[in-house]
């Protein structure tokens, strides 16, 4: 790989030097071709030469022609290839030299290895200071410029050098007759090579050995996010291939040992296989267009090996699990595989795991990721689904069309309906158990990126905030149905990605909580809550500038359920803390201000009444579930208990263009959705302090806790919360800039309104704990 310093440093007078010596050596080359063709070759063709002399050297004046030709050609070619890369290389470093040059500008210190950081530390900075103070987003935006160019630069380099030894061959005594017209045609053919030698270990399906499978996988990683390789490979395996390779990997009847040997080199191939297909789908070249509609049209096709059998969709859904997708492709795939389902099941007189593996052979072992074996085509698109947050978000708004088989009425199926409400999922054999765990929670998957905007476990680095009204719709249905009973999420297990979900739109549940009336829709007026703009209007449209997304009472039944779980708590505990510390530092008065009146307060007030409010929500949610899961004073309970505190465990992991990452302890971390100009408030990284300390607090207590009754265990868990309610209000008072005066002031003023906030739910105003069936 091309180093930062290398790129930035580089002298490129001596690359463009042989490009003109090369340039030269052709024209010299072409000469010498010509007349060895038009003259000595020429002539003697026509001399009449007869015996051995005829036998020997016309052949050999011949071939020294050609030689001549394809010295001309290789030379053409190194110069082409040298020509492209300086090309490349220039532009490459002129936009790093750039960067460079501008980051000063920006209050930005790019150092020697290219780590991006302040030119003078906000904790550095003399009073007074009036300097440029960058945002992270601006240090996001450096970080990428600079993986760009150096990126560039770095394929330029591989290509060029892999182009450049093929053209020079193995044969010292020939030209290797090799033709590159440009660095792109040497990257393709290059694609295209590797392509073939891919699909030629691929034939040798499960009778390769583990070496083999590691050189198909290095070729994955070699071409990762190369479109062309993807495509080829797709097209040289073919359809057929694709899913036969699978069935025949899973099918442990044949005798083979290397899938149940290698079992982390087959699960890694798996991961590269998909993203490699992901990758090609987005090609919209003829041939590319037949395979993905031979894909679907292959989907209810029985595929066999030697002692199992598979349909089509089963198998390719396993190929599905990483990458983004083509978004139409996903539509039509989508469609196609509920259609299928719908019409196997005679709209639901069957259960989908009756016919999914009905009148087959023993059932191929189809996912290689450590969970399940892969038996429903469901999970697979699912988390398709959960990596391409737009074709999420169409598919959970759509209605599919099923067409009639002249039995019965056919209605259009609700997508959103019918795979969180009406199907019942295929159970599946998975390490610690035999159930629908993975399938529901690859359903999470998707609905988080429905919801969110981004794929469910996209990378926080340069996250932003693209909700629009179609994610929105998709979240109205989330809460009407998973606020309406706790079963749902409690049976499914899917509230860490509620949780997520919650947390995202946190914003809007304080709003619809602002509102006293549970069944309104219409906001307050001024409200500092909500998923604004930069210019203060909703980025959901000018409808919901004075309206709610959800009512307060559906509001209140979300938060309350989802936080039933340890996780759900955990997950909307911290992005609420979060979101009220970043929304105080927004709406309240500067720090330092020097004509302060509590008056000034009043959004401040708001901000920190409406997150005690939802803590306590929260908090007795938790306690509520916890008392209906375990018996009184087990030590089970306890520790429950003990554990409904530990969310604390968090901090900001990063702050990002379009919100703040949360990092959580046990927990996959929120994303928490913000106005991007405002990112960075000091209230925010004051309030990691605090959590800092409560946390290292709650750590040490934790045995002396333990050894409490059960009821003090409680309140004093509920204490807990109360205290860390007012961590925000905290964190406001103490950011820099206030007189100890006015800092005073300030925390005995919001400590009663946190307290006040804390009182307004209790147990017999939130939704009954889930209880199971017995």
């Amino acid at each position: 790989m091309v180093a930062f310093d290398d790129l930035l440093h580089a002298r490129l007078g001596g690359m463009q030097d042989a490009v003109n010596d090369w340039t030269e050596t052709v024209k010299k080359l072409k000469t010498l071709h010509e007349k060895a063709e038009n003259g000595m070759q020429r002539k003697a063709e026509k001399a009449d030469w007869k015996g051995q002399n005829a036998g020997v050297t016309r052949p050999f004046i011949k071939k020294t022609a050609k030689e001549f030709g394809d010295a001309a050609k290789e030379a053409e070619s190194i110069r082409n290839i040298l020509r492209d890369a300086h090309h490349e290389f220039k532009a490459a470093k002129d936009k790093l030299k750039k960067v460079v040059d501008d980051a000063p500008k920006q209050g930005i210190r790019i150092d020697p290895d290219g780590t991006v950081g302040y030119l003078v530390h906000p904790d550095r900075r003399p009073k007074g200071y009036d300097g440029p103070k960058p945002k992270e987003g601006e240090f996001d935006r450096v970080r990428a410029d600079i993986k760009e160019a150096v990126s560039a630069a770095t394929e330029a380099d591989e290509i060029a050098a892999r182009a450049l030894r093929t053209l020079t061959g193995k044969d010292d005594a020939n030209f290797s007759g090799t033709e590159y017209r440009s660095l792109k045609q040497a990257a393709h053919a290059q694609d295209a090579e590797d392509a073939k030698a891919a699909a030629r270990l691929v034939a040798k399906g499960d009778g390769a050995s583990s070496e083999e499978i590691a050189r198909l996988n290095k070729y994955f990683t070699d071409n990762k996010g190369d479109a062309y390789f993807a495509e080829r490979f797709a097209l040289e395996v073919g359809v057929k291939g694709n899913l036969d390779y699978w069935v025949d990997m899973g099918d442990p009847s044949d005798g083979s040992r290397l899938a149940v040997d290698h079992q982390k080199q087959i699960k890694e191939l798996q991961q590269n296989w998909s993203m490699t297909l992901a990758e090609a789908t987005h090609s919209h070249s003829p041939a590319m267009e037949r395979w993905k509609s031979d894909v679907i049209s292959s989907g209810t096709d029985v595929v066999q090996s030697r002692g199992t059998s598979a349909y089509g969709f089963q198998v390719m859904s396993n190929l599905m699990r990483h990458g983004s997708f083509d978004t139409k492709f996903l539509k039509d795939y989508g469609n196609a595989v509920t259609v299928a389902e719908r019409k196997m099941t005679h709209d639901g007189g069957l259960r989908p795991g009756q016919v999914w593996n009905a009148g087959l052979g023993m059932p191929p072992h189809l996912n290689w990721d450590g969970k399940d074996l892969g038996r429903d085509p469901m999970a697979g698109f699912m988390e398709a689904l959960g990596h391409n947050s737009q074709a999420s978000t169409d598919f959970f708004n759509s209605k599919i069309e099923v067409p009639s088989d002249g039995h019965g009425d056919h209605k259009p199926v609700d997508a959103f309906k019918y795979f969180t409400k009406d199907r019942a999922w295929v159970e599946d054999t998975y390490k610690d158990g035999y159930g629908t765990k993975y399938g529901y929670d690859s359903l999470g998957h998707a609905l988080e990126s429905a919801a969110t905007g981004h794929a469910y476990d996209a990378p926080t680095e340069g996250l932003k905030d693209t909700r629009t009204l179609d994610n929105a719709k998709v979240v109205q249905k989330i809460v009407g149905f998973y606020g309406s009973d706790p079963k749902f999420s409690h049976e499914q297990g899917i509230s860490d990605s509620l949780g997520k979900i919650g947390s995202a739109y946190i914003g809007e549940f304080n709003r619809s909580l602002e509102q006293g009336s549970w069944d309104s829709t219409r906001a307050v007026e001024n409200s500092p809550f909500g998923a604004k703009l930069p210019n203060g209007a909703s980025r959901f449209g000018a409808d919901f500038d004075d309206k709610l997304l959800f009512n307060n009472s559906d509001a209140v039944n979300y938060l309350s359920i989802v936080s039933q779980s340890k996780e759900g708590h955990a997950l909307l505990s911290a992005a609420q803390s979060v979101y009220t510390a970043h929304t105080l530092g927004v709406v309240g008065p500067e720090p330092g201000s020097a004509e302060l009146k509590m008056t000034d307060l009043a959004d401040a007030h708001t901000t920190l009444r409406i997150g005690a409010e939802t803590h306590g929500i929260l908090d007795h949610s938790r306690m509520g579930q916890i008392d209906q899961d375990y018996e009184k004073d087990s030590e089970d309970k306890k520790k429950a208990i003990a554990q409904s505190t530990e969310w604390i465990k968090f901090g900001t992991e990063a702050v990002v263009g379009g919100g703040i990452a949360i990092a959580t302890e046990g927990a996959a971390g929120p994303f928490i959705p913000v106005i991007a100009d405002t990112v960075g408030s000091a209230v925010v990284s004051g309030l990691g302090m605090y959590t800092d300390e409560a946390s290292e607090s709650h750590a040490n207590s934790m045995d002396k806790e333990l050894k409490k009754s059960y009821d003090d265990l409680a309140a004093n868990a509920l204490k807990q919360g109360q205290e860390r309610s007012l961590m925000p209000a905290e964190a406001y008072a103490d950011a820099p800039g206030w007189s100890t005066e006015n800092r005073n002031a300030i925390r005995e003023d919001l400590e009663s309104v946190v307290y006040n906030g804390r009182l307004r739910f209790s147990d017999s105003d939130l939704p009954d704990p889930y209880k199971k069936d017995d």
